[in-house]
């Protein structure tokens, strides 16, 4: 089996998610488009990861490349295979679908509570009723037509979506670990201006070796889920 992920920036790699994909026996391969924006051929992957990043997917006249991504993620839905996208990745889903990406009305940056919720039709995946974890966004997303939210916050209303059994995008990032989020705050500790949903660098970076584990173990969660067929 074929893993392939898209990369927007060198700062945020798959974090937890690189040692899942080892541990379940997948060959790994990504598009790194800061570097170069070839992209595979849809049918030789079997499951795709799209990453997080400080662009929007509207920044298409300063990174052109998003816009032969937003096709390609579009086609790989098509093909029913397994999608994952995170932050950047999650809103990218959704412009591919045809729904909206937009300024979020506040930033949430640090270890701030997203809430699930109860929709009780067909196979989703289930998040716990409440779950500290880690987020850097300044932007959100309208539902795509067709998607059940998953989970919310009190900072934004689309925090987790999923589309059929195949597809989930999640606005925070279960992938974290000390060091990725450590190279979050190196690179973009700018946007780190205290307000209600945004933390300082010290509140972001001393949280224990446990809150770490519980996001990474829920992230496997997500991706043991949606690998499901990959297993038949």
């Amino acid at each position: 089996m074929r893993a392939h992920y898209l990369q927007h920036v060198p700062f945020e790699g798959l974090g937890s998610i690189a040692p899942w994909l080892e541990a379940t026996g997948y060959e790994v391969t990504c598009t790194r488009f800061f570097e170069s924006a070839d992209l595979p051929d849809v049918d030789a992957i079997d499951l795709l990861v799209i990453m997080g990043g400080p662009m929007s997917v509207n920044d298409e006249t300063t990174f052109p490349w998003l816009i032969s991504e937003n096709r390609f993620v579009r086609e790989f839905i098509d093909s029913g295979k397994p999608v994952l996208g995170i932050c950047l990745g999650a809103q990218m889903i959704a412009s591919a679908l045809g729904a909206r990406v937009f300024a979020n009305p506040v930033k949430e940056i640090g270890w701030l509570p997203v809430h699930s919720v109860d929709a009780s039709t067909g196979d989703l995946f289930r998040f716990p009723d409440t779950e500290t974890v880690f987020h850097w966004h300044g932007e959100t997303f309208d539902l795509p037509p067709g998607a059940v939210r998953l989970a919310r916050s009190d900072a934004c209303e689309n925090q987790a979506f999923q589309m059929g059994t195949s597809v989930i995008g999640l606005q925070f990032h279960l992938e974290t670990t000390q060091a990725s989020a450590t190279q979050l705050v190196t690179h973009c500790g700018d946007e780190l201006m205290p307000s209600t949903y945004v933390q300082t660098a010290d509140q972001i970076l001393s949280v224990n070796a446990h809150r770490y584990a519980a996001i990474n173990q829920l992230m496997g969660d997500v991706l043991a889920y949606l690998t499901r067929g990959n297993d038949e």
